[in-house]
């Protein structure tokens, strides 16, 4: 059954050039939304934004480095300037580059933090003002089953994700009085890119080849195997539709039954 609950609505997705970025871009198309495509990869991002066009929906795409407020503050108000509205903001973009703590250094903690979290509030700041004033929307943060548990070598990582958990909550308390929800969705493994690479970076570390690696992470799901990111696109469009109006300030776990709690 194809749904359509977004017909005349306004996505805004960062990271929208890949992995659940892209999935969710796509969902938001097909259910009818215009999109509006935020990633720094510029000539993927706009693959992303024509594949949208494809469902019959008008797509935008903007070049984006989500660190500089520059940057944002331009998509955000370009997407305003053709469209006059925003229903929703997926704040996917996203890295991973853990290492042993004792080999992390400054300049990639940073840049990690800068990306994962700077980023998401970044983008959160631009747009909760709009949807304030509209008195309706939903920002979905993509966090991590990381924000909630950890490994070795992923202290930047689930230290970026567990923030975006607390900035959703403080976020939602601030929208909830003008009927504007936020949640964050935390994915478990995902075959995305990032992913992958993480299997050529880890893997090694502990012995095993990447195909190794992504099959010993898919054991450890009791589903016995990984997301896919459309899978994760599911939810983040459930928590932007009507369905969703009484959901805020929740981290909701989308990992097969990795985390339960």
């Amino acid at each position: 059954m194809k749904l359509n609950r977004f017909i005349n609505q306004v996505a805004i997705v960062t990271g929208a050039a890949s992995g659940i970025g892209r999935a969710s871009a796509l969902r938001f198309a097909r259910e009818g939304a215009r999109v509006a495509c935020l990633d720094f990869d510029a000539a993927r991002n706009e693959e992303t934004a024509e594949a949208c066009r494809s469902y019959g929906v008008e797509a935008l795409a903007f070049k984006c480095d989500v660190t500089r407020k520059e940057d944002i503050g331009a998509a955000v108000g370009a997407t305003m300037m053709a469209w006059s509205r925003i229903d929703a903001l997926i704040a996917s973009a996203g890295i991973y580059s853990g290492s042993p703590l004792p080999e992390v250094s400054l300049d990639q903690w940073q840049r990690l933090i800068d990306i994962n979290l700077t980023g998401v509030f970044l983008s959160n700041q631009a747009v909760a003002p709009i949807l304030m004033a509209q008195g309706s929307g939903s920002i979905i943060n993509i966090s991590s089953m990381a924000g909630k548990t950890s490994w070795p070598a992923s202290a930047e990582y689930s230290a970026s994700k567990s923030g975006v958990i607390g900035l959703t909550r403080s976020v939602a308390m601030e929208l909830a009085p003008h009927g504007a929800t936020c949640n964050a969705v935390c994915p478990g493994n995902t075959l995305t890119d990032m992913v992958r690479n993480v299997a050529a970076k880890v893997g090694p570390m502990e012995g095993l080849t990447p195909e190794a690696w992504l099959q010993q992470r898919a054991n450890d799901c009791p589903m016995k195997r990984m997301a896919e990111p459309w899978e994760i696109a599911g939810v983040v469009a459930f928590l932007a539709s009507e369905d969703a109006r009484y959901i805020t300030g929740q981290a909701i776990e989308v990992d097969g039954g990795m985390i339960m709690c």
